[in-house]
C-alpha cells in the first residue's frame, strides 16, 4: 500500500484571496489550447487563423465552464437543484461534470462557427487533439483534493484517502489521468498530424474518451448519492460514456464515408 501524498488544495494564499490547485489546472488545460491551437491553426486545412485562437479559447471556456456546472446539477444534483435551484450558483462548493463541459464546449464552437463562417465540427477537430492536456490536470487536482477517489482494494499501490475511510482504495484519479490524459493526448496528436476528414479527429475523441471512461468507472467509487444505476454495476459516469462511445463511432464512419463519396 503506498502512502497517500498530503497536499494543501490551496497553492497560493494571498491575504483573503485563495488559489486552488483545482483552479490552476484548469488554467493549465486553457493555456495549453491557446498555445497548442495556435499552431494547428497554421496548418493549411485550418478553418480559422492563428489569431483567432485567442477569442475561440475564451468562447470554450466559458462553455467548459458553464456547461460543466449545469451538467453537473442535472446530472448528479438534479434531485437537489429542484429543492434548491440557487444551487447552479454556488460554484464554490465544487461540482463538474466532463459530460455537462463538453456539451458547453459543441454550443460554444457553434456560436462562434456562426460568426467565423466555419462548422463546429471543424472548430472541435482543432480542439479534440488538445484537450486531454486539461482533462489530465484536471484528473491530478482532483488527486490533490482527495476526491472522485476508487474503490476498496488490496492492490499494492492502493492508498487511504483522508476523505475516504480507512479502507485502502485504488487511486482512480490517476487511472484517468493517465488514460484521459496522457495516452488520449499522445493518440490524438499523432492521428491529427495529418489532414483527416471534417469530423473524424473529433470523433476518435470522443469515442475514446468513452471507451477510456467507461473502463475507469470499473474502479472509481460511484458517487454515493446515486450508486449504482442499474444491473449493480452500471454507474452514472458509465451511462454518460456508452453514447458518447457509439456517437463517436458513428461519426467516424460517416466520416470516412463522407470523404470517400465526395
Amino acid at each position: 500500500m503506498l502512502t497517500y501524498p498530503t497536499i494543501d488544495p490551496v497553492a497560493l494564499a494571498i491575504g483573503p484571496l485563495k488559489i486552488h490547485w483545482y483552479g490552476l489546472m484548469y488554467l493549465i488545460g486553457f493555456v495549453a489550447v491557446f498555445v497548442l491551437g495556435r499552431k494547428s491553426a497554421q496548418q493549411a486545412w485550418s478553418p480559422i487563423k492563428p489569431e483567432a485562437i485567442e477569442d475561440m479559447v475564451t468562447v470554450g471556456a466559458l462553455g467548459v465552464i458553464l456547461g460543466g456546472r449545469i451538467g453537473y446539477i442535472l446530472f448528479y444534483k438534479f434531485t437537489d437543484f429542484i429543492h434548491d435551484p440557487l444551487m447552479l450558483l454556488k460554484i464554490w462548493e465544487g461540482g463538474m461534470s466532463f459530460h455537462g463541459g463538453m456539451l458547453g464546449v459543441f454550443i460554444a464552437m457553434w456560436l462562434f462557427g456562426k460568426k467565423h463562417g466555419c462548422s463546429v465540427l471543424q472548430l472541435t477537430d482543432i480542439i479534440a487533439p488538445l484537450a486531454p492536456i486539461g482533462l489530465g490536470a484536471g484528473r491530478i487536482g482532483n488527486f490533490i483534493n482527495a476526491e472522485l477517489w476508487g474503490r476498496p482494494t488490496d492492490v499494492p499501490w492502493a492508498m487511504i484517502f483522508p476523505t475516504g475511510g480507512p479502507e485502502p482504495r485504488h487511486p482512480s484519479q490517476l487511472y484517468e489521468a493517465v488514460l484521459e490524459g496522457l495516452v488520449l493526448f499522445l493518440i490524438m496528436q499523432w492521428y491529427a498530424r495529418k489532414q483527416r476528414p471534417v469530423m473524424a479527429v473529433t470523433a476518435l475523441a470522443v469515442l475514446l474518451y468513452g471507451c477510456f471512461r467507461f473502463f475507469v468507472e470499473f474502479f472509481r467509487m460511484p458517487d454515493a448519492h446515486l450508486g449504482f444505476i442499474a444491473l449493480d454495476w452500471l454507474t452514472m459516469g458509465q451511462l454518460l460514456s456508452l453514447p458518447m462511445i457509439l456517437i463517436g463511432g458513428f461519426m467516424l464512419v460517416w466520416a470516412y464515408r463522407q470523404a470517400h463519396n465526395a
